[in-house]
């Protein structure tokens, strides 16, 4: 079966209107997909909102074995789901797999994390009454997932939410709403119950989204994309002052100073660069290198991006895929010609290919100035864009010179000055000597403009909880 309809209250609802969905290698039509409207809004409020009734009421343990059963089935079907990732959102198979077998792993990580939403009593000191704390569910959640990661955007969402109590209601991202529909006939097989998770892709997501947040009995909205939408969503969540999670835009810088391991610079760069093809918030934006080792570097960069395979992801030996669309290609295509306007100086790649399919090869600028606009905004694509740097102090203002804030990247062997480099950085994350800084099991988001609250860890569960307090005599 075809999984291409409304997920609504258990079942698949069919409505008129409907929308494509590209294959971006081929720019052939993968599917028609149904297109939610405020009706449909509405159905999917009153299921979610019967549906978590029995669900918060049960017990914490019970909640936890339908996750745990969720992620075993998904462990099982990762190929499945990674082909699906890669047919909608064009990454190569190798990140499909990894995208697959992390989206299974929220499911895991949050059924171990169900069962311990621990609260407290103590003795308060002065009053001497006994203070009693409590988490409880919010209530119902909004989730509005991106494209970029189809399957693992919404798990990372869905598996703390349930593991919370509460029910959902997500809207996918119209690029990519496949994979996540294909979830959902899996919950049902781990006895998630009719109408506690909810799907409704749409073409309307503006007046859609804004309609639910609307809805007294929303209390929670749980967001990944654009900070500037983030911005719109947060106007409307005021209104009913919702719980927001927020996880925004980024602009991650990579620091790597004269003393870092090469190998392990190069291998990290690439991991945070070329991840998702850099198609990602916490992807590498701006490489700052020092510029004692910034012409070894840049060669051995250049050599690594040189060496990948670009084609069809279905393809099990391509390394690229195309980018999502159009738009995002051209975009990445802009940032380049920008900066070598202004002195940059391409290294390898740099060249759009003629078509069918949205591909961009893997791309190196060196040279590239304060003034190119991919400095200061999320390039979304292959290119590696590299600054040279003389002093720690400069660097360290130069990263922190943005109104974005999730992710950074360090490289250097001496672990005290690296340290104090990572405290003074003003970002949420910061992976040391590594590229890769998401886990299920920690807390992921950042700071400024880059979002609030926190997604994975125990934190990701707190998010779908509101704290009770209960003073008491006895």
């Amino acid at each position: 079966m075809d999984y291409t309809d409304l997920y609504i209250n258990g079942e698949w609802r069919k409505t008129a209107e409907r929308f494509d969905v590209i294959n971006p290698a081929t720019e052939a039509v993968l599917a028609s997909v149904a297109s939610a409207d405020i009706a449909d809004a509405d159905a999917a409020l009153d299921a979610a909102e019967t549906a978590m009734k029995s669900w918060a009421a049960r017990t914490p343990r019970a909640r936890s074995e339908v996750l745990r059963k969720a992620w075993e089935l998904m462990a099982a079907r990762l190929e499945e789901f990674a082909h699906l990732i890669t047919l909608e959102n064009g990454k190569a198979r190798a990140d499909a797999m990894g995208e697959a077998a992390y989206a299974a792993e929220f499911f895991r990580w949050f059924a171990e994390e169900a069962v311990r939403a621990d609260g407290l009593i103590t003795h308060a000191p002065a009053s001497g009454a006994r203070i009693m704390v409590r988490h409880k569910p919010a209530g119902l959640a909004v989730l509005v997932t991106p494209w970029n990661y189809p399957a693992a955007m919404g798990t990372r969402k869905i598996a703390p939410a349930l593991a919370a109590g509460c029910a959902v209601i997500i809207k996918p991202a119209s690029e990519t709403p496949l994979t996540m529909l294909a979830l959902m006939p899996l919950l049902e097989e781990a006895g998630v119950p009719p109408g506690l998770v909810n799907v409704l892709p749409s073409r309307k997501t503006g007046a859609l989204v804004n309609h639910m947040l609307h809805d007294p009995r929303v209390r929670v909205i749980s967001f990944t994309g654009s900070t500037g939408v983030g911005r719109k969503l947060l106007h409307s969540a005021a209104d009913q002052i919702l719980k927001p999670a927020m996880e925004l835009g980024g602009n991650a810088p990579v620091v790597v100073f004269d003393d870092a391991d090469m190998d392990t610079a190069i291998e990290g760069t690439m991991l945070a660069k070329m991840r998702n093809l850099g198609e990602a918030c916490t992807a590498a934006n701006r490489i700052y290198v020092h510029e004692a080792i910034a012409e070894d570097f840049t060669r051995r960069l250049t050599g690594a991006m040189r060496a990948l395979k670009v084609g069809d992801g279905t393809d099990p030996t391509v390394d690229v895929g195309p980018l999502v669309n159009a738009d995002t290609r051209n975009k990445v295509a802009e940032f380049v010609a920008d900066a070598v306007a202004k002195g940059a100086r391409i290294e390898c790649g740099g060249t759009m290919p003629d078509g069918p399919g949205f591909f961009y090869p893997p791309t190196v600028l060196s040279n590239v100035p304060e003034t190119a606009d991919c400095v200061h905004d999320e390039i979304f694509g292959p290119v590696a864009a590299i600054q040279t740097f003389t002093h720690q102090d400069d660097v360290i203002r130069r990263a922190n010179d943005t109104e974005y804030g999730l992710v950074a990247y360090v490289f250097s062997e001496d672990m005290k000055r690296a340290l104090q480099v990572c405290e003074r950085l003003e970002y949420g994350m910061v992976g040391l000597n590594r590229g890769l800084v998401s886990d299920p099991a920690a807390p992921f988001g950042g700071v400024k403009q880059s979002g609030l609250g926190r997604e994975g860890g125990h934190e990701g569960m707190l998010e779908f909880m509101e704290t009770q307090y209960i003073s008491a005599a006895w």
